[in-house]
């Protein structure tokens, strides 16, 4: 029997992916849990003045997303690694970071593509203007996938070791940072009713570069995690 050709392979391992996030609801229900816990928790401590909740709903929602997605990142690879499926993949006639892609992608699926939808809702109970909650979506789905991306960097250069999640913390948080500035200005600008178009373009070159060079540093990093 013929190998599966590269488009074939790409769509198996995403599926498998899927399939086990669909297995295991609670992972999948940790990011929008952690999210919806913070939303709602922060009114009650800055008080339910809406001016103020709609000043920092911008930043709020976008520090949120991030720190959810950061706190699913070290387990994109985990359990492949623990049961030697990563090994097996390295040995597959594709190339690894085909491999690397298709886990980011459904990482990215089940935690920052979920997190864009339900965002408006808690968006609302900021007191973010509606005007400004198309621009939050877009602007999570560009951001929340390059915060996926620059996540299995970490996630493929940990993976082997025993408490890996503090040092992804500290090997990526600084490179979050410029998604998180673009991100909240995009959705402040269209707050204040300014052209929120020039931040998402950046974002959209983000997400361009970090597609194009990041599966093959998560390649790269996992062959280095297995050899060691």
């Amino acid at each position: 029997m013929s190998p599966p050709h590269t488009g074939q392979f790409f769509a198996r391992v995403l599926c498998r992916q899927l399939l086990l996030v669909m297995r295991r609801p609670i992972e999948m229900g940790n990011p929008l849990l952690f999210f919806a816990m913070v939303i709602v928790l922060f009114p009650l401590g800055l008080g339910p003045a809406p001016d103020k909740l709609a000043n920092f709903a911008p930043g709020l929602l976008w520090i949120t997303a991030l720190l959810s997605n950061l706190l699913t990142s070290d387990a994109v690879f985990r359990s492949d690694f623990d049961d030697g499926s990563l090994e097996q993949l390295m040995l597959a006639p594709q190339p690894l970071f085909l491999s690397s892609l298709s886990y980011i992608l459904a990482h990215w699926l089940t935690t920052g593509f979920l997190l864009a939808l339900v965002s408006p809702v808690f968006a609302l109970m900021l007191n973010l203007p509606i005007s400004a909650l198309g621009t939050l979506i877009l602007s999570l789905l560009l951001g929340t996938a390059v915060l996926s991306l620059l996540g299995g960097i970490g996630a493929a250069l940990t993976v082997g070791l025993k408490r890996g999640g503090m040092l992804i913390s500290l090997l990526i948080l600084p490179f979050y940072m410029p998604v998180l500035i673009f991100g909240a200005a995009a959705v402040q600008a269209a707050v204040t009713g300014t052209p929120p178009g020039p931040y998402l373009a950046i974002l959209g070159a983000m997400l361009s570069l970090a597609i194009a060079l990041a599966p093959l540093a998560i390649a790269t990093g996992l062959r280095i995690s297995l050899d060691a």
